[in-house]
């Protein structure tokens, strides 16, 4: 690294054809169009350790006259030169195949030349209300990006208001060296407006055609737009039936100023597998698998059964299991609308009831925005109920009601965003019971700082309630409890609930209502492993108002957090915060995923 005229870059190289010194002089430029300047030279990019050939340096340098005045017309110098020599000859001069046996010098000599503003900067015709980027203005400080932003800009308007084939007709790019000025002018073709014409289906085997195209969606008639496209293209990949998926316009313009629309689809294999394990040195080992089949009747239905046992070895009671199947119908009534049709049966074995339950229930559920989903659903339940108060047994009618707000950047392993889910399930016995319903919201908020994004914060809120039912008439397993990995780290699983007398003696059951936080703190060691921080915070309340009468928990502890290609393999370690036992156990979780 040698400094002339404000800055010099030498690389040595070694090797019989290699250079000995390629040196970029640029006086009087900054770090950052010095970077510019770097990336854009293709001399610069030639690796010593390919053994290059004296030819591919004069090639390089000859070609990079053009590609080192582009990188400064993009910085707003119009006026700059570039000179390069090889071996002490200018590089424009020598043919790469009459080379010099020995490359010994490359020297790139830059004068930038007066940075530019624009004169004028013009594009049109342009659609009502469209904004140019900010910058691209007279008087300000011109640019060959700016101006290719400005006409894509202008081409993405008319693209937006129905005219598919927008394009730029004309431009026009002046520099008057004597003002300094750069006058831009881009001239737009708009074409016609068009709507939607005749849709095609082509790549598919299995999947039928028609189903692809009512799952797409696409609006024949309708007034073109790139959004109802990329819609199409979403709800396609979100079948999980296809590989890879391309909506391709026709070149041409179709009948009566139709645009037709090619669906190109790649199907992925039909059947998966998968399973999941979590540990807790409380709760025990909980193992899970899943079968699905995505392509079940041939119009990408997804056929999923699954299994799960939990509380293995745990000491919060015993063994639970469950047993469940669905069939997921997509675009049953328009094409953001899916049926799913599903059923399980389980048993939870709890230190406060024993649970055997059957359930079916149809759901339909239509995504109203990129972010917000919505479904509603009717339900039948039966179940066998043992507690300190005895054996009971009821059939419900449930209407569940669920709403899921999804901002976050990564479902799985989420740096920034947000995630918001609400739940609402009305029951009706059907038995003389009492009827009532249940309410539960889940509200989560990702943040990442600092330089390459290495620290982070997570938080979570979580409320819920029971309305018009007792706690003794209320199912088990509808009532709040807190602790464990869900809750409250660092607290035994299930461990807060309510006190409540039966006959002369003190059991714990769940409560009406809860209240729980959980506060993370993140930071990435390497790109694969990173620590965390947590205090967790629960309340369970004997009445049905959130923070009334009962008792609080918290739970603080340290994590560790291995990335993978299938999320992250967490690592907890709690202890409790608050009561008699504060910091006097310790809680282990393992698990895949964040926490939350």
């Amino acid at each position: 690294m040698k400094n002339r005229y404000g800055l010099a870059l030498s690389l040595a190289l070694c090797g019989p054809a290699a250079a000995q010194e390629i040196t970029l002089i640029a006086p009087d430029t900054g770090p950052q169009i010095t970077a510019l300047l770097e990336g854009a030279s293709l001399v610069m990019a030639i690796d010593p350790e390919a053994d290059p050939a004296p030819q591919d340096y004069v090639a390089a340098a000859r070609a990079d006259y053009r590609a080192l005045l582009t990188a400064l017309y993009s910085a707003g110098y119009f006026s700059g030169t570039v000179s390069i020599s090889v071996n002490g000859r200018e590089a424009s001069g020598i043919s790469p195949l009459a080379a010099p046996a020995q490359i010994n010098t490359v020297t790139i000599n830059i004068d930038k030349g007066p940075k530019f503003t624009f004169g004028q900067a013009r594009v049109a015709p342009l659609p009502a209300g469209t904004d140019l980027p900010d910058g691209f203005a007279a008087g300000e400080e011109a640019g060959a990006d700016l101006i290719r932003q400005a006409a894509v800009t202008g081409v993405t308007a008319w693209r937006d208001a129905g005219h598919a084939k927008a394009e730029v007709a004309d431009q026009q790019i002046v520099a008057r060296h004597s003002a300094q000025e750069l006058d831009a002018s881009v001239t737009l073709a708009p074409g016609p407006k068009l709507t939607f014409g005749t849709v095609t289906v082509s790549g598919n085997e299995d999947v039928r055609g028609m189903a692809i195209l009512r799952i797409a969606g696409l609006p024949q008639g309708a007034v073109y737009s790139p959004d109802e496209i990329e819609k199409a293209a979403r709800r396609l990949r979100e079948t999980g039936a296809f590989d890879s998926i391309n909506l391709r316009e026709a070149d041409g313009i179709g009948p009566g100023d139709t645009l037709p629309v090619e669906i190109q689809v790649v199907e992925t294999l039909p059947r998966r597998f998968g399973f999941g394990i979590e540990l807790s040195s409380v709760e025990g080992l909980k193992v899970s698998s899943y079968w699905l089949h995505r392509n079940f009747w041939g119009g990408a239905e997804r056929l999923r059964v699954e299994g799960e046992i939990a509380g293995i070895g745990g000491g919060t009671g015993g063994v639970d299991y469950t047993i469940a199947t669905s069939l997921t119908i997509p675009a049953i009534y328009g094409p953001d609308t899916d049926l799913t049709v599903s059923g399980s049966l389980s048993r939870e074995d709890e230190p406060d009831y024993l649970l055997d339950k059957a359930e079916i229930e149809v759901a339909a559920t239509r995504k109203l925005t990129d972010a917000l989903t919505a479904s509603v659903g009717l339900g039948l339940l039966t179940a066998r109920e043992e507690t300190a108060a005895g054996v009971r047994e009821y059939t419900l009618l449930t209407l569940p009601l669920t709403a899921t707000y999804d901002k976050r950047d990564d479902a799985t392993n989420a740096q920034n965003g947000y995630f918001i889910d609400v739940e609402a399930t009305p029951f009706i016995s059907l038995d003389g019971g009492a009827n009532g319903g249940r309410i539960y919201a889940d509200a989560r908020v990702y943040r990442t700082f600092g330089e390459g994004d290495k620290f982070g914060v997570a938080a979570r809120g979580q409320v819920g309630s029971v309305v018009g039912s007792t706690i003794d008439q209320t199912p088990a397993d509808f009532l709040f409890y807190s602790g464990g990995s869900g809750t409250v780290r660092g607290q035994s699983y299930k461990s807060l609930g309510v006190d409540t007398i039966t006959a002369g003696e003190t059991t714990t059951t769940g409560g009406l209502s809860f209240l729980g936080a959980q506060l993370e703190a993140r930071y990435a060691v390497t790109d694969s492993i990173g620590v965390v921080g947590f205090y967790d915070l629960g309340h369970v309340g004997e009445t049905n108002v959130p923070g009334d009468d009962g008792d609080w928990h918290a739970g603080v502890g340290l994590g560790v957090r291995y990335n993978t290609g299938i999320g992250p393999i967490r690592l907890d370690i709690g202890t409790p915060a608050n009561g008699d036992d504060a910091f006097g156990s310790v809680e282990v979780y393992i698990g895949i995923g964040q926490a939350f």
